[in-house]
């Protein structure tokens, strides 16, 4: 016995919903970054923008193309991907959104021990009209050390951890410009120092020392993050946020840029 399709239903009050679907699913995947291959359980949402003559969604097949299209997770792969989504759905719109942490190991300065960095990363691609945009965003530590401290104190300056914050953006041929790992070596690369998960006390002195010589406020670090990305004419947007040490506020900066805006 056949059972009826409620959702393929004619809708008769016309209104477009912009984002209908499943959110908050975790499925395991991996993920392959260029040279480097990643496993762990990743959160998704799948939505479309689905037409006011129509009453629902088909929920299950979203499922499905996790399962069957977004399990290998290549970027590259991503507009194809979302292609066969639209096309299983039967919506001109289909918008992924994915989240997971990624460790990479990280190699301490002086003692060269070696232990595991976490970042967070979100995925977020939209496929519509035949074109693919993909947002990739990466969130990691740094430490920064305040220049007017420096400068005006006898001896010592404050410093304190930094959380930045990129997001660079892609379309088409050109969707993934910013593989995952140079984010994250970008990121590290702006600060007064890096931070490390393991440190002996060798390494502090390093760390201490070199965050001393590289004084850097909140909007340093954003310009020049920023000022990498365009070097590289990669739409991005930065932010970074400083968890004071001696004030009862954080200090923030953020900024958006696209070459077409210049």
């Amino acid at each position: 016995m056949a059972l009826p399709d409620i959702q393929d239903q004619v809708d008769e009050r016309g209104i477009e919903l912009h984002r209908v679907g499943i959110a908050g699913v975790q499925y395991p995947i991996r993920f392959n970054d260029g040279s480097t291959e990643h496993s762990g359980i990743a959160t998704f949402d799948v939505t479309v923008t689905l037409p006011g003559d129509r009453r629902g969604t088909h929920m299950s097949r979203m499922v499905e193309v996790i399962h069957d299209e977004l399990q290998d997770l290549e970027p590259e792969r991503l507009p194809q991907a979302l292609k066969v989504a639209a096309d299983r759905l039967d919506v001109d719109r289909v918008q992924v959104g994915v989240k997971l942490p990624i460790a990479f190991l990280v190699r301490a300065p002086a003692s060269d021990k070696e232990a595991w960095q976490v970042c967070d990363v979100e995925f977020s691609a939209t496929h519509s009209a035949d074109q693919t945009e993909l947002a990739v965003t990466v969130g990691t530590d740094v430490t920064s050390l305040c220049p007017c401290s420096k400068a005006i104190s006898d001896y010592g300056a404050h410093n304190q951890r930094s959380r930045v914050r990129l997001t660079t953006m892609g379309r088409d041929e050109d969707v993934y410009p910013v593989d995952v790992a140079t984010a994250f070596a970008m990121i590290r690369s702006i600060g007064s120092s890096p931070v490390y998960p393991l440190i002996k006390r060798p390494d502090e002195r390093v760390v201490t020392m070199e965050a001393h010589d590289h004084p850097a406020f909140v909007e340093d670090m954003a310009r020049d993050l920023s000022q990498a990305c365009r070097e590289r004419g990669i739409a991005h947007v930065v932010s970074v946020r400083n968890f004071e040490s001696i004030h009862s506020h954080d200090a923030v900066a953020s900024l958006v840029w696209a070459p077409a805006l210049d």
